[in-house]
């Protein structure tokens, strides 16, 4: 961020940014009664359609799997899956739609990398996210244990972590890692705080990011959405060519 730009912000483009190119959105939570996400079907057809409408052809939706809280497992994530595919042709909506999940970095997680298949998508990615209190002491034996297990972890929403708020050091280390970093649409709004967003922004200006989520939990965050689509760093992390949404 230059000098200009700190003190004198761009102001919104006149027109929304087309996000049809991505083809695919890749972080959500859409399948109903399992998260903190959809609460009904019906929920999980709006949030869907909305996405077709806006030129996505496909979501790969991402349900929490914690081991405390949100104990999801490949089995009830596929009977969730099948009912909301089953609605959406019901509705003649003709959108593509898989699933994986969202892992969260904890002692659980650990265990499954061992014992079991993760839920994957892509070229064997994993989808997962830390503590927002502080980084777990697990963390770089999780991501070398995912890598040596042949999976390629991609961090969730890095700008939402307060305790990495504009740590660009920490970004590149993991990014030489061979960590792929996703940032959400709504941060380019402020929606989740004003440091969110210029850590979101910091990471489009060091060319961190290779994927952009919708993570999608309720209808209030397609309202964001609609503001998101009007922000300068939307159109500059679209048009750097560098994001891998539309790969999947």
């Amino acid at each position: 961020m230059t000098f200009f730009s700190k003190f004198f912000p761009p102001k919104n483009l006149a027109s929304p940014v087309d996000l049809s190119v991505l083809k695919t959105d890749m972080h959500s939570h859409f399948i109903p009664g399992i998260d903190d996400g959809a609460k009904s079907l019906e929920n999980s057809v709006e949030l869907i359609r909305f996405f077709y409408n806006q030129g996505y052809k496909k979501v790969i939706t991402t349900p929490h799997i914690m081991g405390d809280f949100f104990r999801n497992t490949a089995e009830n994530i596929a009977e969730g899956l099948e009912k909301v595919r089953h609605q959406l042709k019901v509705e003649n909506i003709p959108i593509l739609i898989e699933s994986a999940a969202e892992y969260y970095v904890d002692y659980e997680l650990e265990k499954k990398i061992e014992k079991e298949p993760l839920l994957t998508f892509g070229k064997n990615y994993v989808l997962i996210e830390i503590s927002y209190v502080n980084q777990p002491d697990n963390l770089d034996r999780v991501l070398f244990e995912l890598q040596t297990n042949g999976y390629q972890p991609i961090l969730a929403h890095p700008e939402r972590y307060p305790f990495w708020f504009e740590a660009v050091e920490k970004f590149e280390t993991l990014v030489n890692k061979g960590v792929l970093l996703q940032l959400n649409i709504n941060s380019l709004t402020g929606y989740y705080s004003p440091q969110s967003k210029k850590t979101a922004e910091m990471l489009i200006d060091r060319g961190l990011v290779r994927f952009l989520g919708s993570d999608c939990h309720h209808t209030g965050h397609l309202e964001v959405f609609k503001q998101a689509v009007y922000m300068p760093y939307m159109k500059k992390l679209i048009d750097s060519g560098v994001l891998l949404n539309n790969t999947l």
